[in-house]
């Protein structure tokens, strides 16, 4: 190639890249937000899968009764004699149920609980009918007022209130149903609601044992 021709050529190549001009293309936000918007909704769904599903071996062995989810229970073992262990599952709106604890002296005679007696003391305890906001006709008890008997095949034992407070009711289906008392003490076989006032409830609650000191000390007797 001679010299003019490589000017020349030189020349055309010049001229042909001042006329290309860049080509810009556009990218909106709407693009970067629609690349972006998966990603934040797959960490989204990774926490939430976290919540929904958590660990295998963060499980309990079993899940929490109604009971342990929504009291919180005390005992009080010996209750006024030996061997009347009670427990109160109190609420967090204050109410208090009461019943027998597993260790109790009754469970220990044959066959268990036969029967229940509400008519202690002046009055049968199965006849109180409490109503309205105010809870009328509720009668206020002291925490060794008795609430019951409850009957085995060769003998009685008197469960009281273990608070201060007002009876709100009793459970009348242990006269025709003891052996809910055998079978489901802590639940079905509840045997009275009570309402202490909040001043009355921190004095009692002094007097009960938490769940792992009732555990402790009756480890040779109670069955986990």
């Amino acid at each position: 190639m001679t010299e003019q021709n490589a000017d020349e050529t030189n020349t055309v190549q010049t001229s042909n890249l001042e006329n290309v001009k860049p080509t810009i293309v556009a990218c909106s936000h709407s693009d970067t937000a629609q690349k972006s918007e998966p990603l934040i909704e797959d960490l989204q769904d990774e926490e939430l899968r976290k919540l929904l599903v958590p660990k295998l071996e963060n499980l309990p062995i079993s899940p929490p009764s109604a009971v342990e989810s929504n009291f919180v229970t005390y005992f009080a073992p010996d209750f006024t004699k030996p061997g009347h262990d009670q427990y109160v599952h109190r609420h967090a709106n204050g109410l208090c149920i009461i019943g027998l604890a597993p260790t109790h002296i009754a469970f220990k005679d044959e066959g268990g609980v036969t029967s229940v007696d509400f008519n202690v003391g002046k009055s049968d305890r199965s006849g109180i009918k409490v109503s309205g906001k105010r809870k009328k006709n509720a009668q206020h008890f002291e925490s060794n007022t008795a609430l019951c008997k409850a009957c085995t095949k060769g003998a009685s034992y008197i469960v009281r209130c273990c608070v201060k407070g007002s009876l709100l009711e009793v459970n009348d289906r242990l006269i025709k149903q003891p052996e809910l008392l055998n079978s489901s003490a802590d639940r079905e076989g509840y045997i009275a609601i009570m309402m202490p006032r909040p001043a009355d409830w921190i004095k009692a609650k002094t007097t009960l044992l938490g769940i792992e000191e009732y555990r402790e000390l009756r480890k040779d007797t109670l069955q986990l």
